[in-house]
């Protein structure tokens, strides 16, 4: 047998395995319809493909009991987020301690006495010159990364 010849049963053994996985394939793809239009839910009843909501809000196959009915009147449904309370203008005043404060880049990092949260301050939203260990009062508004301190004031 020289070596074209051998390359040549190869190539027919390749080929036959893979016409082997293909058949393998066709009757796997027609057992899974078989199961599928076995296992379908054609010729069920309405009734059996209900689902109810219970008072809880969840799915059930159960109809709901009629003595459970509770009246909701219209005006108390809400769609949506509720909308936030504004605050008082004092309540956004914060007080607080400077933890870090480096002065070359302007930035740094007030601790809220309420929250105890790290609020990042910039040098622009400074009224006055900080340090470190620092009392001071400021207002929070969201920045891009996140809140951010400003209308920064010493305390006396």
């Amino acid at each position: 047998m020289n070596k074209s010849e051998n390359s040549g049963k190869k190539e027919n053994l390749s080929k036959k395995e893979v016409e082997k996985r293909k058949q393998q394939k066709q009757r796997e793809k027609q057992e899974k319809k078989e199961e599928r239009l076995a296992n379908s839910k054609k010729g069920k009843s309405l009734e059996d493909m209900m689902a109810y909501i219970d008072e809880d809000g969840n799915i059930t196959s159960t109809p709901p009991d009629p003595n459970k009915k509770r009246e909701v009147n219209l005006e108390d449904i809400q769609i949506g987020v509720a909308r936030k309370q504004e605050e008082e203008p004092a309540s956004l005043i914060r007080t607080g301690v400077v933890t870090f404060f480096n002065e070359s880049k302007g930035y740094g990092f007030i601790k809220d006495q309420r929250t105890q949260e790290s609020i990042f301050v910039h040098v622009n939203g400074l009224l006055d010159r900080v340090r470190e260990n620092s009392r001071v009062t400021f207002e929070v508004e969201m920045g891009h990364k996140g809140p951010n301190a400003v209308r920064v004031k010493l305390t006396k």
